[in-house]
């Protein structure tokens, strides 16, 4: 079961600690079953309640599974080692289309902003107690979440995307909550869900976004909170229509108390519209209680660690509240920065260079006889039969993708391109390299 391996502890923080240890130095392999509780208990000496409260809390953090009575075992990928940590190595020469960045060419020039923040630090220090959003960069959300039909509410920021979603989590849900989430979705936020005990329940969607009926289905299976990618999503690119933005506020109203978190992580690198979910047109609010959240990662660049959130006041409040009693507030020499490229940034040519790039891709393969997906956003998403042998047969071929494991949890496979680093020249000699290692000798571009 463990091997040469032995639990240790007398506590049952002390026996998850240790197990959660074994667990990071590779001591206990995902998939290794745990000793039942009544006999790991004898061996340690302790009462069974006390094991079991350890088990509870591998669980809670997503270390461990219970199958009843199959037992408990350690998570396939535990909560603790990132799917994003599971790459296949670049080899030397090697075109990489695996890692879902932006073209640096098209992030803006950050020195005179840095500078302009630098000088407004030496005159105007942000001390211990100020406030913890920057005036200006609280002006530019407010207008664009208004310009895009938000409802006016209060405005937070939080170290990226994904530090906005988890602080939304922890200040509306608790461990064991299921959430609905895009199958496939965003790896990290697959991560995230059972670090924080959360239950991930898989919704499918097509280019438009989330399915309606598979929201439903979600919604129907006790989901406390819903998660939908509004542009660029990632892995495939869809974006949420008019039309199915539509259908689901309508679902989700007949649900007011479900959490509603918006991502629009692609805001400044698509040049489709934003269709809210949070309110319809006439401005009432669809849930109680939800959150938009945008980022500056994919338009002004990965390292700038800066998100803006709004949401209900009690949402918000919550976030906020316990973003001072933890990391306090984020860097303003980062937010007055973020707000300068905000305010002096056009759009428009980054986003209209990724739609080329994509759409020239996707054309490629579809005269191939390939179909991929990739409405908006950095990718396109490729269905495979077998992602092992298509990303094995590409990297032969000087391309490294994304295996789709990495973002899906029920869907079928597939592969990632990110198209950031290709030029229009690139695109027939990729699409072509696609159908090889996806032909059957027939001729025909079904499987390997």
């Amino acid at each position: 079961m463990l091997g040469d391996y032995r639990i240790r502890g007398r506590r049952a923080t002390e026996i998850a600690a240790d197990v959660e240890r074994a667990v990071g130095t590779g001591e206990l392999e995902p998939g290794t079953a745990l000793p039942p509780l009544r006999e790991l208990a004898t061996e340690l000496e302790v009462n069974p309640n006390t094991v079991a409260a350890a088990y509870r809390l591998l669980r809670d953090r997503g270390v461990i599974e219970t199958a009843g009575r199959r037992g408990s075992r350690i998570r396939s990928r535990p909560s603790l080692t990132p799917r994003d940590a599971q790459r296949l190595a670049v080899p030397q020469g090697t075109r990489d289309l695996s890692d879902g960045n932006p073209d640096t060419s098209l992030l803006p020039d950050l020195e005179r902003a840095v500078r302009e923040a630098a000088l407004a630090h030496a005159t105007d220090p942000v001390m211990y107690g100020g406030p913890a959003l920057d005036p200006r960069l609280r002006a530019l959300a407010e207008a664009s979440f208004a310009g895009d039909s938000v409802p006016a509410a209060p405005v937070g920021v939080a170290s990226g995307s994904l530090d906005a979603i988890e602080r939304i989590f922890l200040a509306r849900l608790r461990p064991g909550d299921a959430v609905a989430v895009e199958d496939p979705g965003w790896g990290s936020l697959l991560d995230l869900l059972p670090a924080l005990g959360l239950k991930a329940v898989p919704v499918a969607l097509d280019d438009e976004g989330p399915l309606v009926a598979e929201v439903a289905r979600a919604l129907e299976e006790g989901a406390r909170a819903v998660v939908v990618t509004s542009r660029a999503q990632n892995p495939t690119g869809a974006a949420v229509s008019a039309e199915r933005a539509a259908a689901l506020r309508g679902l989700l109203a007949a649900h007011p108390a479900v959490l509603l978190v918006e991502d629009d992580h692609g805001h400044g690198i698509v040049d489709l519209p934003f269709h809210p979910l949070c309110a319809g047109p006439n401005g009432t609010a669809t849930t109680t209680a939800w959150a938009v959240v945008r980022s500056a990662a994919k338009s002004l660049g990965p390292d700038l660690r800066v998100a803006v959130l709004t949401g209900d006041a009690e949402t918000v409040d919550r976030v906020r509240g316990r973003q001072r009693l933890g990391a306090g507030w984020v860097s303003h020499l980062l937010q007055r920065t973020v707000a300068a490229l905000w305010e002096a940034e056009d759009t428009a040519p980054a986003a209209a260079s990724y739609r080329a790039r994509r759409d020239g891709l996707l054309a490629e393969l579809a005269a191939r006889g390939i179909r991929g997906h990739g409405r908006s956003g950095l990718n396109v998403w490729v269905p495979v039969p077998d992602e092992t042998a298509a990303v094995a047969g590409l990297l032969q071929r000087g391309w490294a993708v994304a295996a789709g494991a990495r973002f899906r949890m029920g869907s079928p496979p597939g592969i990632r391109l990110t198209v950031s680093p290709l030029s229009a020249p690139d695109l027939p000699a990729l699409a072509e390299d696609v159908a090889a290692v996806l032909r059957t000798r027939g001729g025909d571009v079904r499987g390997i």
